[in-house]
């Protein structure tokens, strides 16, 4: 019989690949640094993830676990949480980092793949909120939701990686207010 999957030992890997990404960028990912790193042997780490674009995007879905995502029946409340969340966690993440997630996925179709297909939940369940929004009368709905989705979460990637703006509660709360208009007293 197998013995269970020690936990520490994954968190130490990405913990380690984290900070190699953020030192060399993926292309300076080196397996062999980040098991020094993380203290294990290169053998556990590829048992684990058998190449660098698994353990990749294995660091992408812990990121994306960091930002829950229960819709409930008030899409306005729904909607403000997810992007003040990932907001938040896009604060708390070096933008060399973000940048450096994006472009594996732009040049290594297993990364993007995977990224991609990470996401594709998360964005149909935002969809579907949005959808819920349009329905309820707050949300115009000559857009499709898929865009008004597009319009929340790619304004937070464009502060973090082009302008270097501030990512506050309080801009996470306007975006929400310019896709579903104010909030009605």
């Amino acid at each position: 019989m197998a013995r269970p999957r020690d936990t520490t030992i994954d968190a130490k890997v990405l913990a380690a690949a984290a900070e190699e990404l953020r030192t060399g960028g993926y292309d300076g990912l080196s397996i062999d640094r980040v098991a020094e790193r993380a203290g294990v042997a290169k053998t556990t780490l590829y048992r684990r993830w058998p190449s660098k674009a698994e353990l990749v995007v294995a660091l992408i879905s812990t990121l994306r676990a960091d930002v829950p995502f229960e819709p409930s029946d008030d899409p306005r409340r729904d909607l403000t949480d997810l992007v003040t969340a990932i907001a938040a966690n896009l604060a708390a993440t070096p933008p060399s980092l973000v940048a450096d997630l994006a472009a594996a996925a732009a040049r290594d179709p297993r990364v993007g793949d995977s990224v991609r297909a990470l996401w594709a939940d998360r964005h149909s369940a935002v969809t579907a909120v949005v959808a819920k929004a349009q329905e309820a009368g707050l949300v115009l709905d000559h857009v499709a939701p898929g865009v008004l989705v597009d319009q929340l979460a790619g304004p937070l990637y464009y502060r973090l990686l082009v302008t270097g703006e501030p990512l506050t509660p309080d801009y996470a709360r306007t975006l929400v207010a310019s896709v579903l208009g104010p909030e009605e007293s």
